[in-house]
């Protein structure tokens, strides 16, 4: 009996709304990584757990700015399904030929105040090197952690 195999990019995005998560990555079936976590620390914290292993995995986020596009590309992240997906973030997964869908497309990544743009999306306006922005994410992270 045939039973249709479902793709990473819709158990990822099941996962996301099925168990209210902000980012979920799913590879060859499996789930890898989902976290409640606001920002890009979850992604952060998954690309430090896995590295390698992430290529070729789909993603579910709810919202992905260009520091979240960014980042799939240094994760070698082969698919991508957003809630939110912001134009910047779409540019750049088009220029990498990473697939993509979304909900909604807006122009910018607010703050979790909704007061500014946020953070994240500040640090990655000039940014194009995916290992750069990793480099400069991470930093970012640990200033914000001290902060707080």
């Amino acid at each position: 009996m045939y039973e249709p195999v479902m793709k990473d990019v819709e158990i990822a995005k099941n996962q996301l709304y099925k168990k209210e998560l902000t980012l979920a990555i799913v590879k060859n079936g499996e789930v890898l990584f989902e976290t409640h976590s606001h920002r890009i620390l979850g992604f952060l914290g998954a690309i430090e757990q896995f590295g390698g292993e992430l290529e070729g995995a789909s993603l579910a986020d709810r919202v992905a700015g260009k520091a979240i596009a960014l980042l799939c590309v240094y994760a070698k992240i082969k698919e991508v399904y957003a809630e939110v997906l912001s134009k910047k973030a779409k540019t750049v997964l088009e220029q990498n030929g990473v697939h993509h869908e979304w909900k909604e497309l807006v122009e910018n990544i607010l703050d979790l105040n909704k007061n500014g743009v946020c953070p994240f999306e500040k640090a990655a306006k000039g940014i194009s090197d995916p290992k750069e922005a990793y480099r400069t994410f991470k930093a970012l992270q640990e200033s914000l952690k001290a902060c707080k």
